[in-house]
C-alpha cells in the first residue's frame, strides 16, 4: 500500500509542481489587475470569464471523463480510436457553438449583463472556448500515458505566455480589459500548437460505430452535473454582481483568488488521483488504500489551511512591487472571505477523493443529483446572505454548498462502493484544527501574534499526537523525511 500511495505522491509531485508555478504565475496577474483595473473593470473580466468557465463544460460534454474511462479498460476499439473519436467530435461542435456566439456577439452580450462598451470580448471569449476544447482530449491523454512531464510542460508554458502577454497588453498596449482577453486567446493558440504532436501520433481516422454511443452514455450525465459544479465556483459573482454592483464582483474576486493556494492542493491531487484510482480499482487492497489516501489528503490540506489563515493577510499587505503591496489597498476590505473560501476548497477536495466509487462502478448518472441540489442552493443561499452579509454572504454560500455536496456523495458512494474511511483520525484532525484556529482570533496583530501563530502550528501536532493519531510507522516516516531535509544526510538503509 505504501509503495503505492508513494506512486500517487510523484505523479501528485509532477503535476503539483507545474501546477503551483502555473497558478503562481496566474496569481501574480491578480496583484497587476488590482494595481490597473478599477475594482469595476475587474468585475467584468470575472463575469465573463464566469460564463466562459460554464461553457467550458458544455463544449466538453463529459469527453474527457469519459474517454479516460474507456482508455483504461480498452473495452471498445484501440487506444488510437478511443483517442480520435471524441476528439474530432468535440473539434465539430465546439466550432459550430462558437461561430454562432462570435455571430451573435451584440445579443450574447446584452443577454448577459457585459457592458456595451465590452461586446467586442465576446468573440474573443468564443475563440478561447474553441481552442480550450481541442486541448481536452490530448491533455487527458497525456494524463492517461503518465507523461506528467509534457503535460506540466505545455500547461507551464502556455501560462507563461499568457502571463507576459498580459503584462505587455496592459503595461505596453494599455489595452486594459481587452487585452486581457487578447491574452487569453494567444495562450490558447499556443497551447494547442504545442499539442499537435500528441494529436498526430494519437489520431486513427478510422470511426468504429460502437464508441461514440459508449462515451456519451457516460459522458453526458455528467454535464449536467459539471454545470451545477461550474455554478458553485462562479454563479456567485453574477448575482453578487446584480445584489451589490461590479465593484463589489471586482474585490470579490480579488480575495477569492487568494484562494488559490488551496486550489492548487486539491487540483495536483485530483490531476493525479484520477487515473491513480482507475488503474488501482481492481487491487484487492483498493479500498483501505483509498481509505489512508483520504486521511492523508485531509491532513495536508488542514494544515495549509492554518498556514494560510494565520499569515496571508500579512503577506498581501507586504510592498514587494516596488515598494506597492502584493494587493493593492483599495480591496483589502474583502479579505475576511478568505478563509472561508480555504475551506471550501478542503471539501472540495474531499468530494473529488469521495468520487472514485462513482467512476469505478460506471454510476455517472448519480453525479446529477449531488451537484444540482448543491449549485440550487448555493444560488437561493447567495440570494438569502449577500443582501445582508454582503461578500461574506457569497463566501458562506460557497462553503455551505461544497460541504451538502461532499456531505450527499459519502452518502451515495457508501451505498455502491463502500469504503471505511478512518473516520476517527479524521475526526481528530478536524477537533485538533478548530482548537487552534479559534484560539488564533484572539492572537492580534505584529511582530508578537506572528511567533504566536507559529507555536499554534506546533500546538496543532502536538494536539495530533496527544489524541493519537499518528502510528508508528508513520512516525518513523516522517523523521526519515526529516534526516533527509537535512543538508548532506544520507537516506538511512533499509532494514
Amino acid at each position: 500500500m505504501l509503495d503505492k500511495i508513494k506512486r500517487l505522491g510523484s505523479d501528485t509531485a509532477v503535476y503539483g509542481i507545474s501546477t503551483i508555478l502555473g497558478r503562481f504565475l496566474t496569481f501574480l496577474l491578480t496583484p497587476l489587475y488590482t494595481h490597473v483595473l478599477s475594482p469595476e473593470d475587474l468585475g467584468v473580466v470575472a463575469t465573463v470569464y464566469a460564463y466562459i468557465a460554464f461553457l467550458n463544460v458544455i463544449y466538453g460534454y463529459g469527453m474527457e471523463g469519459a474517454y479516460m474511462k474507456y482508455v483504461s479498460t480498452l473495452e471498445l476499439g484501440n487506444r488510437k480510436q478511443v483517442f480520435t473519436v471524441p476528439f474530432l467530435a468535440i473539434g465539430v461542435t465546439s466550432l459550430v457553438f462558437s461561430g454562432v456566439i462570435a455571430a451573435l456577439a451584440q445579443p450574447v452580450a446584452a443577454v448577459s449583463g457585459i457592458p456595451a462598451g465590452f461586446a467586442n470580448v465576446v468573440p474573443m471569449g468564443a475563440g478561447i472556448l474553441f481552442l480550450d476544447a481541442l486541448t481536452i482530449v490530448p491533455f487527458a491523454a497525456l494524463r492517461m500515458s503518465n507523461r506528467a512531464r509534457l503535460f506540466a510542460t505545455i500547461k507551464v508554458a502556455g501560462i507563461v505566455v499568457n502571463v507576459v502577454s498580459n503584462v505587455v497588453m496592459l503595461f505596453w498596449f494599455r489595452m486594459g480589459v481587452e487585452g486581457i482577453f487578447l491574452s487569453g486567446l494567444l495562450s490558447s493558440g499556443i497551447t494547442l500548437l504545442m499539442l499537435i504532436p500528441v494529436i498526430v501520433q494519437s489520431l486513427d481516422l478510422s470511426w468504429p460505430t460502437g464508441i461514440l454511443p459508449a462515451l456519451l452514455k457516460f459522458g453526458l450525465p455528467s454535464v449536467p452535473a459539471g454545470i451545477a459544479g461550474m455554478m458553485l465556483q462562479v454563479i456567485n459573482r453574477p448575482i453578487l454582481g446584480a445584489l451589490r454592483g461590479d465593484a463589489a464582483v471586482g474585490i470579490f474576486q480579488a480575495n477569492y483568488r487568494l484562494g488559490i493556494f488551496m486550489m492548487l492542493l486539491v487540483s495536483m491531487f485530483d490531476f493525479a488521483w484520477r487515473p491513480f484510482f482507475l488503474n488501482h480499482a481492481k487491487d484487492p487492497d483498493a479500498r483501505p488504500l483509498f481509505a489512508r489516501v483520504m486521511t492523508y489528503f485531509v491532513l495536508c490540506t488542514t494544515t495549509v489551511f492554518l498556514l494560510l489563515s494565520f499569515y496571508l493577510y500579512d503577506l498581501i499587505r507586504w510592498p514587494i512591487f516596488a515598494g506597492r503591496p502584493l494587493i493593492a489597498p483599495r480591496f483589502w476590505e474583502g479579505f475576511e472571505i478568505v478563509p472561508v473560501i480555504l475551506l471550501a476548497y478542503v471539501f472540495l477536495g474531499i468530494y473529488n477523493n469521495l468520487i472514485a466509487g462513482i467512476y469505478i462502478e460506471k454510476k455517472t448518472a448519480r453525479l446529477p443529483l449531488v451537484t444540482i441540489t448543491a449549485a440550487l442552493v448555493h444560488v437561493a443561499a447567495n440570494f438569502l446572505l449577500i443582501p445582508p452579509l454582503g461578500l461574506m454572504g457569497a463566501a458562506w454560500s460557497t462553503l455551505l454548498s461544497y460541504l451538502l455536496m461532499a456531505g450527499m456523495m459519502y452518502v451515495i458512494v457508501q451505498r455502491i462502493y463502500p469504503v471505511r474511511y478512518e473516520t476517527a483520525r479524521l475526526a481528530k484532525i478536524a477537533v485538533a484544527a478548530a482548537v487552534v484556529y479559534t484560539i488564533s482570533l484572539f492572537s492580534g496583530e505584529g511582530l508578537l501574534a506572528l511567533l504566536v501563530k507559529a507555536g499554534l502550528m506546533g500546538l496543532f501536532v502536538a494536539l495530533l499526537a496527544v489524541m493519537r493519531f499518528f502510528e508508528p510507522g508513520e512516525w518513523a516516516a516522517a523523521r526519515r523525511l526529516l534526516r533527509l531535509a537535512r543538508p548532506g544526510q544520507k537516506p538511512p538503509a533499509e532494514s
